[in-house]
C-alpha cells in the first residue's frame, strides 16, 4: 500500500512513522508513506499557500493552486487514488472507514491548516472529508497520523498477532472487554475469577457481557446503531 500525505509540516510525521507498527510494516514492504509539502508547488517566488478569505473574517485560507498542482503531479506520476481531506467539518472517522481504506492499494491524505482549504479543493479533488471528532485541532497532521496508524495495523502482516485486530473495540459495534495481567492481586483489587478458571466458554460469556456493559456506560450510541 502507498499512502501519500500532503502537508505543510512533514516534520511532524518523522517520529510516529519511524516507530512501532508503522515502522515495522514499512520495513516489511507492506506500506510506503510519502510526505509532500505542497508549498513546493506554489508558483510565486514567496511560495505562498494561503490568503485572506473573501467576504472577510478572521484567519487565513489555504489557496487552491498549490494543492491542485500537487495532486495533479501525484496522479500523473502514480495513477488515480482517493484523496481524503482531514477537516473538523467532515464525517466522523470510524472503524468501517478504516477497514475500507485498508483494502486499497493507495490513497492520499490532505492536511488542512488555518481556517481550512478553499472550498474548490473539497468540491473538485476530495473524495471524502473526514474528522476525528467534535473538536478542533491546529491542523490535519495529528488526524492524518491517527488514520495512518489505524489503517496500517489492519494490513495483513503488520501486527505480530493477526488476531489482535479481530477482537477489538468497534468490531461489531461494541467496545472491547477489560484486560488483566499479572499480578493476580494488586492494591487489593483481584483479577475476576472467571478469567482464572480455564473455562473458555464462561470466559467468552464474561467478555461479551463486559463489552455490552462498557458500551452501555461509555458509548450507548453504538448499541443504538446495532439495533437499527
Amino acid at each position: 500500500m502507498r499512502i501519500d500525505v500532503l502537508t505543510l509540516f512533514p516534520e511532524m510525521f518523522a517520529g510516529p512513522i519511524n516507530s512501532s507498527i508503522i515502522s515495522r510494516a514499512s520495513r516489511k514492504g507492506l506500506v510506503e508513506i510519502r510526505l509532500h509539502n505542497f508549498r513546493a508547488f506554489a508558483k510565486d517566488r514567496h511560495h505562498t499557500v494561503d490568503d485572506t478569505p473573501y467576504g472577510g473574517g478572521a484567519g487565513m485560507v489555504l489557496k487552491p493552486e498549490p494543492i491542485f498542482a500537487a495532486v495533479q503531479y501525484l496522479r500523473e506520476k502514480n495513477g488515480p487514488f482517493p484523496l481524503i481531506y482531514l477537516s473538523p467539518k467532515g464525517k466522523v472517522l470510524d472503524q468501517r472507514m478504516v477497514e475500507r481504506w485498508s483494502k486499497l492499494d493507495s490513497f492520499a491524505l490532505l492536511c488542512g491548516r488555518y481556517e481550512g482549504v478553499d472550498q474548490r479543493v473539497v468540491d473538485s479533488l476530495a473524495d471524502e472529508e473526514v474528522s476525528l471528532g467534535d473538536f478542533v485541532l491546529s491542523g490535519g497532521e495529528p488526524a492524518a497520523l491517527a488514520v495512518i496508524d489505524a489503517v496500517v495495523r489492519l494490513i495483513p502482516g503488520a501486527l505480530g498477532d493477526e488476531e489482535s485486530a479481530l477482537d477489538e473495540s468497534f468490531t461489531g459495534n461494541l467496545l472491547e472487554y477489560p484486560h488483566y495481567t499479572k499480578p493476580r492481586s494488586f492494591m487489593g483489587r483481584e483479577v475476576p475469577e472467571v478469567l482464572l478458571s480455564g473455562n473458555h466458554g464462561e470466559i467468552k460469556k464474561w467478555r461479551e457481557k463486559s463489552s455490552i456493559e462498557i458500551t452501555m456506560k461509555n458509548r450507548k450510541d453504538l448499541l443504538d446503531k446495532k439495533e437499527m
